[in-house]
């Protein structure tokens, strides 16, 4: 079933003519996760937000150490699977730890400033005629296009195994009605898409590659917020550890049952749900007080994330339904895992000092659109442009649909200090230095 050779592929190496290095011995997958490493959209995660801003003055999480993290786990769960399940793994599409790493590398490079509160505004600006506004099918358009490796071709040239695996919803928009509100590519990179998505040769189905990636997401941002909000008395983990108090788990039980009103899939089973609750925080967290910073709390917090992380690393496996292989998570794993998210919805996510503060965050992206597409109508303002989109927009020939890809491309691609600053510049709050370009 594994087709190396349809894997490795390359849309534009075949046609670029650019020769070979005889002096390079890495593999097809090993360039893609370089390449990814060495590409200028990751390094600007490290100022984009995980949930709350990347610059207080907690040290929190951002997308670029989450990203991080989803590629060591995403590498040890493919790691484990070659040497426990090669039977299984020889039937699938391929696996091969570097194209999930890489994947993982890749999976938040479209996530723009801000998080999803400027995912939807963006979504909103952009129109569906242009497919909207997506967080993973920017990260695709990046790969496939935006990004730099060659003065030969547009986009990182990575192999098809590697896009595929980065596709978690692999469908454009409107193509898939169980799941209306995600999809993994624009129409404006239809022929990447369709390159990717011939490696599976099936509609809407991921590879196995794309499900480790997924899967290893999933993990590393249950456990690591749930770290990060423990510290910063967010998330009262002693108390919802507490034997004898059930007083804060039964609140927090409500607040996640009012999230989730449609009681189907893994939300059918309340019961179930809560008793996975109990079992990892009654059973495994540690510490009975507040976070105080002590040697023993912070050894303590640290065995506990780490437990938690071979646990499911160490209970995934593979299974051959209908000659196919496909993942295996147990249900009580996943009830685990989508509990433990929960955890920074109703703590963090929900509060009314996010919430304020995301309102106008709101507000800054929706005029930062207005403003950019207002002077991409007008030759003498473009000079507003960086001198990539500058010359994206002239390109576009008065396309107004690329244009306002480009203006979206512009703003999703700043990071959240670069967003506030040109916010505070364009409307006059705070103009700053002349010499200095904000963004670049």
């Amino acid at each position: 079933m594994i087709n190396k050779e349809k894997r490795n592929e390359r849309r534009h190496t075949m046609t670029s003519g650019k020769k070979s290095d005889a002096n390079d011995s890495r593999t097809a997958a090993q360039k893609d996760r370089d390449r990814l490493l060495y590409t200028s959209s990751l390094r600007r995660l490290a100022q984009v937000t995980q949930v709350v801003a990347a610059d207080v003055s907690h040290v929190f999480h951002n997308r670029l150490t989450h990203s991080f993290q989803v590629a060591q786990v995403g590498r040890r769960l493919s790691e484990r699977l070659l040497t426990v399940r090669p039977e299984q793994v020889a039937q699938s599409d391929g696996l091969d730890p570097d194209v999930v790493e890489a994947a993982c590398y890749a999976h938040d490079l479209g996530h723009p400033p801000f998080g999803h509160i400027t995912e939807e505004e963006l979504n909103d600006v952009a129109g569906t005629d242009i497919s909207g506004f997506e967080g993973n099918a920017q990260s695709f358009r990046i790969v496939t296009k935006l990004a730099q490796h060659s003065p030969l071709h547009r986009g990182l040239d990575l192999t098809r195994a590697t896009l595929a695996a980065l596709l978690k919803y692999p469908w454009r928009r409107g193509e898939n009605s169980k799941k209306t509100q995600k999809w993994g590519a624009y129409h404006s990179e239809d022929k990447d898409f369709d390159f990717a998505t011939d490696l599976r040769g099936i509609p809407i189905e991921l590879t196995l590659e794309a499900k480790l990636m997924d899967w290893a997401d999933d993990i590393t941002y249950s456990v690591h917020d749930l770290d990060d909000f423990y510290r910063a008395h967010k998330i009262p983990l002693h108390l919802l550890a507490h034997r004898l108090y059930d007083q804060e788990r039964e609140t927090f039980f409500e607040a996640v049952f009012r999230r989730h009103p449609e009681r189907s899939g893994l939300w059918a089973d309340e019961r179930s749900l809560r008793e996975s609750f109990n079992q990892v925080m009654i059973g495994l967290f540690p510490l009975n007080d507040p976070y105080g910073g002590t040697w023993k709390e912070r050894a303590s917090l640290r065995q506990f994330t780490s437990h938690l992380i071979g646990r499911y690393v160490g209970n995934t496996s593979l299974a051959i339904k209908d000659k196919t292989c496909e993942l295996k998570i147990d249900d009580h794993l996943l009830r685990e895992v989508a509990m433990l998210k929960e955890l920074t919805w109703i703590y963090v996510i929900e509060a009314p000092s996010l919430v304020s503060q995301q309102f106008g965050q709101r507000h800054a992206i929706r005029r930062l659109f207005e403003i950019y597409l207002d002077a991409s109508a007008k030759p003498t303002k473009r000079s507003l442009f960086p001198a990539y989109y500058r010359e994206a927009i002239e390109d576009a020939q008065g396309d107004e649909k690329q244009i306002r890809r480009t203006v979206v491309d512009l703003i999703a691609g700043m990071t959240e200090n670069q967003a506030l600053a040109m916010y505070n510049r364009l409307i006059g709050v705070s103009v700053g230095s002349g010499l200095e370009d904000i963004v670049h």
